[in-house]
């Protein structure tokens, strides 16, 4: 049985370390060398030298919030209630959660419906829009998939809420120990370290690489993997990508587990001094690319929480811009509102409404391909 040690004197959602039977499979995983998780390729959670120019950036930043009240489509349980015609179907409920419906079973990805996306009571990130639909009145869900411990992708009280629903959770390597310290039982838990598998109410779940970091106590997690996921049926696949820098990784994932009917890419909350541990919108664009030709794109982590020094609606258009360069086909669905990818999709560009783009501000332009050659080390902070 494994054992659980929650760090003393620290608040519960920091969470628990991994010991026992747990942390002796962490060790084991060849990710794990000298100490911590690693990356596919180097990274650096934040260019040396930047932190306190980032930490400006972020307090001075200037229009980088909605200017009205961001609308969101009211989900209800009735119209959940209706089946997908394809077996298939979407609900962005902001940021990066995800509900999707595949062949009749429900995958929630990445819950979270706190207010504020911190540990903190009353400080931190605010929610810029309300949940599309109260947590109570989502109805059954049969897994429920997190990509990482950050607190924008896995919310305590949601965890908690969901034990009661009955669902069955999939984490990556060494998430686990924060579920089981806030009740989910081990026998409803899955953790799987990068590319493996597992079978989870008839749907098979694949923990597939992503470039990025854990931490939810004061320091970097060493312990605990971050993860993107597929989740595939018999007719249908998706790909969420969790929060991730660019990597050629991408390429072998849709290799591996593709083709995908749509996939679920990080856009928001990228900046020049965090390049390496989330993508521009015009890398989540290649990054789709990347995992093969077909598919819809759903861009996520943007609208819902204010956490980069770039304009508020900056993402989604230049996710628009780049993706029509190429030939992608993008869902821009409200908050809330449910989409079918085989169906006609959600185009409105609903976010001028409050947040208009200027006719004479240019996109920025998008960023050179890496450059050939030395990679920087990896800096565990």
């Amino acid at each position: 049985m494994t054992e659980l040690r929650p760090t003393a004197l620290r608040p519960a959602s920091f969470g628990a370390e991994p010991t026992g039977e747990r942390l002796a499979r962490i060790e084991r995983s060849p990710h794990f060398v000298d100490g911590s998780f690693r990356n596919p390729v180097p990274t650096r959670r934040m260019i040396p030298g930047t932190f306190l120019e980032g930490l400006r950036a972020n307090l001075t930043k200037k229009d980088t919030k909605p200017t009205a009240p961001i609308p969101v489509h009211p989900l209800s349980p009735e119209e959940l209630a209706v089946p997908p015609a394809d077996g298939l179907r979407l609900t962005w409920l902001g940021h990066a959660t995800v509900l999707a419906e595949i062949q009749g079973r429900r995958v929630l990805f990445d819950p979270v419906w706190g207010e504020r996306c911190t540990p903190v009571p009353g400080i931190g990130p605010r929610r810029l829009h309300p949940n599309p639909i109260p947590l109570e009145s989502l109805g059954p869900v049969d897994v429920v998939v997190v990509s990482h411990d950050h607190y924008d992708h896995l919310d305590m009280d949601a965890i908690r809420a969901l034990v009661r629903s009955g669902a069955d959770f999939a984490v990556p390597l060494g998430v686990g120990a924060h579920l089981e310290h806030w009740g989910v039982p081990a026998d409803r838990l899955v953790e799987l370290d990068w590319q493996e598998s597992a079978r989870v109410a008839g749907l098979t779940l694949t923990a597939t690489p992503a470039r990025h970091y854990c931490a939810r106590g004061p320091r970097t997690g060493t312990h605990q993997l971050w993860a993107s996921w597929v989740v595939a049926g018999a007719e249908h696949r998706l790909f969420h990508s969790g929060d991730s820098g660019y990597f050629p990784g991408f390429a072998e994932i849709g290799a591996q587990h593709g083709p995908f009917d749509a996939t679920m890419i990080q856009v928001g909350a990228y900046s020049e001094f965090w390049p390496e541990v989330h993508m521009t919108p015009e890398e989540g664009v290649r990054a789709h690319g990347d995992l093969g030709a077909g598919a819809v794109l759903l861009p996520i982590h943007w609208a819902t929480f204010d956490l980069a020094p770039h304009p508020w609606a900056e993402p989604i258009e230049r996710t628009l811009a780049a993706a029509g360069a190429v030939g992608v086909q993008v869902a821009t669905p409200r908050p809330g509102q449910p989409f079918e990818p085989s169906a006609a999709l959600p185009a409105e560009p609903w976010w001028r409404a409050v947040a208009p783009v200027p006719a004479d501000a240019p996109l920025p332009a998008p960023p050179l391909p890496p450059k050939a050659g030395p990679q920087p080390e990896e800096v565990t902070v």
